[in-house]
């Protein structure tokens, strides 16, 4: 594979040293081993390559890979999720977190300004969390397996806007121009990335977003 080829893949991601898994794509897997969550929808995923849209370590493994192939491969903390940072590890007062009616507990996750983070420890009124992604520093394993190149256009612009804004956004390909329904407002940002990848891979003039009510 090569950088701007559209793939589908399936995928185990495992934390290697625990064997634990954080992330797959087949539902009966996930049950088998317990760790199935209702609120995921586990099929196969659809990326670019070349366009991070997965980690930098996974997307050189595809890159050694052809259609139909299935590899285990490791990656290390720099070309996965980045290393700790203990400056990402803070203190705060319990006080605080129950202003914003948060009742703190150790392994509670949070989402703090955008950012998600862990609570470590609850201590004599003071709290500390971690900011750092839960598998920053460790060595992952993944088993992985190009099912199939995606060659149709439509396609391709629902591999886009799928990533960017699942099934709030719903795209209908024209000629020289793409529509996109939002059924829920989208950052300008992330419009801003939607649409300049639709003119780079799928090579249309022009990127139309309409809100219906």
């Amino acid at each position: 594979m090569q950088d701007g080829d559209f793939i589908e893949i399936d995928y185990v991601g495992k934390i290697k040293d625990t064997d634990e898994i954080f992330d797959l794509t087949d539902e009966k897997l996930a049950k088998e081993k317990g760790v199935y969550n209702e609120k995921i929808k586990y099929k196969p995923v659809k990326i670019i390559i070349g366009e991070k849209f997965v980690v930098e370590g996974l997307e050189e493994l595809l890159k050694q890979m052809n259609i139909g192939e299935e590899k285990i491969g490791t990656i290390p903390p720099e070309k996965g999720f980045g290393s700790r940072d203990a400056k990402l590890v803070k203190t705060v007062s319990e006080t605080e977190l129950k202003k914003q009616k948060i009742t703190p507990f150790p392994g509670m996750i949070l989402d703090l300004g955008g950012m998600k983070a862990r609570i470590q420890s609850v201590n004599s009124g003071r709290v500390r969390i971690d900011f750092n992604n839960p598998l920053a520093g460790r060595d992952l394993e993944y088993k992985i397996k190009i099912n199939r190149k995606i060659e149709d256009k439509e396609e391709k612009a629902k591999t886009i806007t799928d990533f960017f804004g699942g099934e709030e956004l719903e795209t209908k390909t024209e000629e020289n121009k793409i529509l996109i329904e939002e059924k829920k407002e989208v950052p300008e940002e992330t419009k801003k990335k939607v649409a300049e990848l639709l003119k780079k891979y799928l090579k249309v003039e022009k990127v139309d977003f309409v809100r219906s009510f």
